[in-house]
């Protein structure tokens, strides 16, 4: 076993130590099969905590989304997203012509699986900000391509705003039903519907 499997062991450990990471699969089974997993964003352990709720299986072809900026600031940063979790670099600044979605359309045309989060920043409401055109011009490309909502639950509370140290928490990612681009649906009416079921994955208090 490679240092970059016992690394990604070792993380997978220290996340479900610290926050629980169970994974809740309320609207689909935890198959082994190209989806794009979009959920809300509170937190920079977002990414984490669902690639620890993955089994083992799914986790090997599944990336998160890094910014390339600052997960290419140091050497540490770069080998544990690249060597631990395959990460797809992105740019958050968009250069010349690029297209900021290229490094995402290249990974699902590879066959991998996606981690994404389509508020495109995070947010400390209760709801998740309004989707950005991403996750619907990915649905455009790639029809076959399940998109699975998911819910993180608690994680803001892990680690609060201007705090380096984590706060044990025990935190859910509830996975909700697969989400399809419909025939002629257009792009608000996708985002409003993939923002709401993202919603409908989240728990319900007592």
């Amino acid at each position: 076993m490679s240092r970059a499997d016992l690394m990604g062991l070792l993380l997978a450990f220290i996340a479900r130590l610290i926050t629980g990471a169970q994974g809740h699969w309320k609207g689909c089974p935890p198959k082994a099969e190209q989806r794009i997993y979009f959920a809300n964003h509170q937190s920079h352990l977002d990414w984490v905590l669902i690639w620890a709720a993955l089994p083992r299986e799914l986790r090997v072809r599944t990336r998160p989304i890094a910014a390339r900026d600052y997960w290419t600031s140091s050497p540490f940063k770069q080998w544990l997203t690249t060597a631990v979790f395959n990460a797809v670099y992105v740019s958050r600044t968009r250069v010349d012509d690029q297209d900021p979605l290229e490094p995402l359309v290249q990974a699902l045309a590879g066959g991998d699986s996606l981690v994404i989060f389509p508020e495109g920043t995070r947010s400390y409401k209760e709801e998740p900000q309004p989707f950005k055109s991403g996750i619907f011009h990915l649905a455009e490309q790639f029809p076959a391509v399940q998109l699975i909502p998911a819910w993180i639950d608690n994680v803001q509370r892990v680690m609060p705003k201007g705090e380096v140290v984590p706060v044990p928490i025990l935190c859910t990612v509830t996975f909700g039903e697969p989400l399809l681009l419909q025939p002629g649906e257009d792009k608000r009416a996708f985002l409003d519907r993939a923002r709401a079921a993202v919603l409908a994955a989240r728990p319900r208090r007592a």
